[in-house]
């Protein structure tokens, strides 16, 4: 089980070094030429430590230079804050600058993508997270169980199927891959599938077997796509195993998967200069959701502590499984005050939808929360606890919370395996933060959006 901690946004110790200099060149009112080399030697150290290649970082160092020390930028109104605008523009370049998508076949044709890597880099369970991202998108996937020497990949990859809702062909392990890649085809235009996925096997390292295994499939069946799927928490041996299987097989795209663990950065950062070939989708967590389309611009800002509105906005609109009627109707009682605890229960449920309170904050610019600060404002121990609380109640005294005289506030405790003192102490919290709501529903003036949310510090309202 991860730690609060270990589930965060890769790159936190990169971002924080870089939050460092850019503090620095902003309390500078007039930058010298000194000014800016100095900072650039400490973005240099930061990037070198979060793994990424040391040729990208002298290349990435020399242009952000060449931008930043001119008249326009040295004389300009705020020099600081141009600086970052240049370093966040060259780092969107060095990513890929524009945003890449899975190349489909026109019409019904079908479209063949073959998922490549080493063991253990989450290849089945990032295949199935895509069917996933796909069938948002209309399309109908087939995902093909090509790993014969792992009975448990082909398990899991029925599994993972199964919950994403999206068929899975397999023939067992006592078939070659690339005939069962022509078995899968033909079963899907009999099928009406639009696309098929191939989930190939992997191997502990690179051997000739593996490319040799992979290069017959792509001779047996027209593969459209190639996608690559590294581990980003190997750093710059992603980079160097993305040079190498495309060296030996071709690949049109690449996947970097364990993006939430303690990753320094360096692959994402790395894997286009090198490689030339683009980042599709990043893996941010264990469960199917958890997968982003890459962003360049986006993560670029992540990096930098400037937020991602935009990817927490589609994430909203991906994970929340309510509809707007009944969206309208708890935004009109929130404004009215009447926000009652089965609206509590459906906010909590919409929250872990969308990764936890902990991903959402990640994701606000300017918060400058992350790390053991979010731990200490965010605890996910006592929001278990409210949610017991409410759960412990029924439906009648949750629809109307007046209900609730001491005789069923001493029942509640001891259905939620807590203290009376805690459940007074919720509830009192609950009605002030209705009184804060109806305030601002009414355009009144309250104490603003920093109300008293049990569970997180007393920092945050419903």
């Amino acid at each position: 089980m991860k730690t609060n901690k270990e589930s965060q946004v890769a790159f936190e110790s990169l971002t924080d070094k870089l939050q460092n200099v850019f503090k620095n060149l902003r309390s500078k009112g007039r930058l010298t030429e000194e000014d800016v080399k100095t900072a650039l030697k400490e973005v240099k150290m930061a990037l070198l430590e979060a793994d990424v290649n040391f040729k990208v970082v002298k290349q990435f160092i020399k242009a952000v230079e060449e931008r930043a020390i001119g008249q326009d930028v040295m004389n300009g109104l705020n020099p600081g804050q141009m600086v970052i605008k240049i370093v966040n523009e060259e780092m969107i370049a060095l990513m890929g600058s524009d945003t890449t998508e899975i190349a489909f076949q026109p019409g019904k044709s079908i479209t063949v993508i073959m998922m490549a890597g080493l063991q253990g880099a989450g290849k089945t369970t990032a295949t199935a997270k895509i069917a996933g991202k796909l069938k948002l998108k209309g399309k109908k996937s087939l995902l093909v169980a090509c790993d014969i020497y792992r009975p448990a990949a082909i398990e899991q990859l029925q599994i993972n199927g199964k919950k994403q809702e999206v068929d899975v062909f397999s023939m067992g392990t006592d078939h070659k891959p690339a005939e069962i890649a022509r078995e899968a085809y033909a079963f899907a235009e009999k099928n009406g599938h639009n696309v098929v996925i191939l989930d190939t096997a992997g191997r502990l390292h690179i051997d000739q077997d593996m490319m040799a295994e992979l290069q017959e499939i792509k001779e047996s069946i027209s593969v459209h796509q190639t996608l690559l799927v590294v581990d980003a928490m190997t750093g710059q041996d992603a980079v160097n195993v993305a040079k190498e299987f495309d060296d030996k097989v071709g690949v049109d795209g690449v996947v970097l998967s364990k993006m939430d663990g303690d990753t320094r950065g360096g692959a994402a950062l790395s894997i286009k200069a090198v490689t030339g070939k683009p980042i599709l989708y990043v893996s941010m967590g264990e469960k199917l959701s958890d997968m982003e389309q890459f962003f360049p611009d986006r993560m670029a800002n992540r990096i930098l502590g400037m937020g991602d509105v935009l990817s927490l906005i589609e994430k909203a609109q991906e994970s929340i499984d309510i509809d707007e009627e009944k969206g309208r109707e708890m935004a009109g009682r929130m404004k009215k005050g009447k926000f009652d605890f089965e609206d509590y229960l459906e906010s909590m449920k919409q929250m872990r939808n969308m990764g936890g309170l902990s991903s959402i904050l990640s994701m606000l610019p300017g918060m400058g929360i992350k790390g053991a600060d979010l731990e200490s404002m965010v605890d996910e121990k006592q929001l278990k606890h409210m949610e017991a609380i409410v759960l412990s109640m029924t439906r009648d005294e949750r629809r109307n919370p007046k209900l609730l005289n001491p005789q069923r506030k001493h029942r509640i405790a001891r259905g939620a395996g807590v203290d009376i003192a805690v459940v007074n102490r919720f509830i009192k919290q609950f009605e002030q933060s209705q009184k804060m709501m109806k305030q601002l529903g009414g355009g009144k003036r309250g104490r603003g959006m920093m109300g008293g949310f049990p569970g997180m510090g007393g920092r945050f309202p419903f």
